[in-house]
């Protein structure tokens, strides 16, 4: 197999950037970038010291097998590998069996190397690259391989050797996730899988509302139709209900994928605290909602609506 890698590069449009500082008689929203926030452990680079930095299990995986037979004795082969989705960390690429890959921070990709022998292979072991294949949603191009110090082949995604995590028992655990601050669940591309890596403001499909905007770590984003967008933005929205629906920070524009740029600015609500609008409407995100792709806050008293990337509430009585 052979390794490749992709890259790719994002462009602001100055046009888009100019409408801000003129919408609706406020200020534009700063420019800013989204961080990649990896969960971090106190374990040692193996993390086998007790580490305890897993996000959780019991993710769904149609195709996978309900648990590996034990945490010290996971399936040999990957066989055909998957994507599943885990609720914190978004798309996660896992083997035949359901189990969670991994990649350590202190290996290379280009060129690819494995720096995890001896105990820390016992703990983490290395996914064997000899009968892997790419499942749906998985470039086959990526699959590679790299040789151990032991001779022995191990797979590659993107360039990245990949490992199981001896703690993980069951399909869809991701106990690994973060331990030592080295090890990360593998992205179907390669990179470490993150929802934390989303744009500040992005869209996703939703099966029942459609094409709906999210936050950064891709949590729904709500409109109040009681809040006012013009002649300037004003948020309806104070105290106790701002614990419910908590209003959305400013978001750059360069850090936003699929919204409608006019209007796309923030404004000073009379607490002193800045807020993120689309199309000049304040948007906020719903207590209620505890995993990305809820959607618990729609039609909430009549007035509470997801947000289209044009701004308009989805879904909420024409007028």
């Amino acid at each position: 197999m052979k390794t490749s890698w992709r890259s790719a590069s994002l462009v602001a449009s100055a046009a888009a950037v100019l409408a801000l500082t003129t919408a609706c008689g406020q200020e534009a929203a700063p420019s800013a970038s989204s961080q990649n926030v990896g969960a971090t452990a106190a374990a040692g680079d193996y993390g086998n010291a007790g580490a305890g930095a897993g996000i959780g299990s019991g993710i769904g995986n149609a195709g996978a097998s309900p648990s590996a037979s034990s945490a010290g004795a996971p399936a040999k082969s990957a066989g055909k590998l998957a994507v599943v989705t885990n609720p914190e960390l978004g798309k996660v690429l896992t083997d035949n069996a359901g189990l969670t890959l991994y990649r350590f921070d202190t290996d290379t990709a280009e060129p690819p190397k494995s720096n995890c022998d001896g105990d820390c292979a016992t703990t983490w072991p290395p996914v064997p690259a000899d009968d892997a294949s790419a499942g749906e949603g998985i470039d086959k191009a990526l699959l590679g391989e790299v040789t151990r110090t032991d001779g022995s082949k191990q797979l590659t995604i993107g360039g990245w050797p990949a490992y199981r995590y001896a703690k993980d028992v069951n399909a869809g655990d991701v106990n690994g996730q973060g331990v030592g601050g080295k090890w990360y669940a593998l992205a179907p591309t390669g990179k470490k899988a993150s929802l934390a890596s989303l744009p500040g403001l992005s869209t996703r499909e939703d099966p029942n509302l459609g094409e709906i905007v999210v936050d950064k770590n891709g949590m729904t984003v709500y409109r109040f139709l009681k809040d006012t967008a013009w002649p300037d933005p004003i948020s309806r929205c104070t105290g106790a209900c701002l614990e419910k629906w908590p209003a959305v920070g400013p978001v750059g524009a360069n850090d936003t994928k699929g919204i409608e740029k006019k209007g796309l600015m923030s404004f000073t609500r009379p607490d002193g605290v800045k807020q993120q609008t689309i199309d000049c409407w304040p948007i906020y995100t719903f207590a209620q909602d505890k995993e990305p792709g809820d959607t618990n806050g729609q039609g909430v008293g009549g007035t509470w609506y997801a947000v289209a990337p044009d701004g308009k509430p989805v879904g909420a009585p024409k007028k």
